[in-house]
């Protein structure tokens, strides 16, 4: 029995483990490296392990950076099954088939920049994606079983998951693995990523069972988020403040999760008389409008009084002056309106999607600002903006930065320290912790907490004895 470690060792992407246990060979994600360009070629590069010998794919949930490189394995030979909840199945959906495209787009333009560089007969002029809209396909062929929380699965003999509510984003997961081997028991708790207490739409995350081993995030493993009050607070007196200056509202915005619960509290802002009725609200993202409408489909996965809205009809996500912008043309006539707009577009980490062509129109202007939401991992060009540049290039144009910018923390997905401290504790004390999915500086201060277990943050590839 042991683990090994294949992404997201050391930083906050990609993340890849995989464990072996009587003879079989269990993925625990498989996720797309995410950041700067350089990371094109971490996620070329082979996985670390053959993907034809992987037997089972346990899927956390939906995110990129665990279900990205999953086209990629079943392009390079995987024949295993992929097990997760129902939700979070038809989110992957979703995100493989949206960084296909994204990956097809990419390939054409870097091709169209050789061909111009090198002339059109030149043989590398052409650039192969990582992987195309049909390998996306491809790997939907293997998802296997539906995973229901709480109830043990029998993966294969000695061998048992269950999946617990991480209250992450829908349908996200900790996973428990019972094993057993030659007469030895092990149990081995894989975190996934872990939400907050008290978050609106989703549950709580569930109680941890006892394990021996627990492998655990720690992306904001060194910090406390705002309180989720002030967070809205911040977020209502922003568009308020901006629309006052005559400005428009740009929030860079994951499909996935903070895009409805952006929605949520824009709602809320109507509902009690803290945002105006007339306010125009443009969800100008292909991909967040279709996961809203998956999210409308999945009740199992809300907390008690989102659940109550829908029974009611009183939909959460829906606003008077809200726009679904689905098509090209409709999001490039958005640059047109001067002001009074919230436009919410992808991706959240201003790396690709319309956001940029947004930021490109608003960004110099002093009477606009952008609202940032989420995480924006180093590299980004949401850092770069928040980390404070004077001007940051985009679409080969210097663009300054005027803009009011807010980056407010209270709307994050993931567990802050004290959260993930307390989620840890409720494991009553594993022999091992294994810290993974952080940026190095941030694992060493979420280590110095964790005083009664031996503590192991393993690099790329190790390999670690159950």
């Amino acid at each position: 029995m042991k683990i090994s470690f294949h992404g997201a060792d050391h930083e906050v992407t990609g993340s890849c483990h995989l464990l072996e246990c009587n003879g079989k060979r269990i993925l625990i994600d498989c996720g797309l490296y995410q950041g700067g360009r350089e990371l094109a070629e971490e996620n070329a590069a082979p996985f670390g392990f053959e993907p034809a010998d992987i037997d089972y794919l346990l899927l956390t949930h939906a995110h990129l950076d665990h279900c990205g490189r999953i086209p990629l394995l079943a392009k390079r030979g995987f024949q295993g099954e992929i097990i997760t909840t129902a939700a979070s199945r038809e989110l992957a959906r979703l995100v493989m088939l949206d960084a296909a495209h994204l990956q097809e787009e990419e390939a054409e333009y870097q091709s169209r920049k050789a061909r111009r560089a090198h002339g059109h007969h030149h043989p590398q002029r052409e650039v192969d994606p990582l992987y195309n809209l049909l390998d996306a396909l491809n790997g939907m062929e293997f998802f296997g079983r539906s995973a229901v929380y709480g109830s043990p699965l029998e993966i294969a003999p000695g061998i048992r998951a269950t999946f617990l509510d991480a209250g992450h984003i829908l349908g996200s997961a900790s996973i428990f693995l019972e094993l057993e081997e030659g007469g030895r028991r092990r149990s081995v708790l894989f975190s996934g990523d872990l939400g907050y207490s008290g978050r609106a739409l989703l549950r709580d995350p569930a109680t941890p069972p006892h394990a021996d081993v627990v492998v655990m995030e720690t992306t904001y493993g060194d910090r406390l988020h705002k309180q989720l009050k002030p967070s809205i607070e911040e977020l209502y007196s922003g568009i308020e403040d901006t629309f006052r200056r005559g400005g428009n509202v740009i929030i860079p915005t994951f499909a996935l999760e903070r895009a409805q619960e952006i929605l949520y509290f824009l709602h809320e802002g109507v509902d009690q008389g803290r945002l105006p009725a007339s306010m125009q609200v443009f969800l100008d993202s292909p991909m967040a409008i279709s996961a809203t409408r998956i999210f409308e489909r999945h009740p199992e996965c809300y907390d008690a009084r989102t659940a109550e809205l829908f029974r009611e009809g009183n939909d959460p996500f829906s606003l008077p002056g809200l726009h679904f912008t689905r098509e090209t043309a409709q999001s490039i006539a958005l640059n047109n309106i001067g002001g009074g707009a919230v436009i919410m577009a992808g991706s959240g980490m201003c790396t690709g999607g319309r956001v940029r062509h947004h930021l490109r129109h608003n960004l110099w202007r002093d009477d606009s600002s952008v609202i940032f939401v989420g995480y924006a991992a180093r590299g980004t060009l949401a850092r770069r903006i928040i980390d404070g540049a004077d001007k940051v290039r985009i679409f080969h144009e210097d663009i300054p930065v005027r803009a009011r910018l807010y980056t407010i923390g209270g709307f994050s997905a993931h567990a802050d320290r004290d959260e993930l401290l307390a989620w840890y504790r409720q494991t009553g004390g594993p022999e091992h912790c294994i810290l993974v999915h952080g940026e190095e500086e941030v694992m060493r201060h979420f280590a110095s907490h964790l005083q009664d277990t031996r503590v192991h943050m393993p690099g790329l590839n190790d390999v670690f004895e159950l």
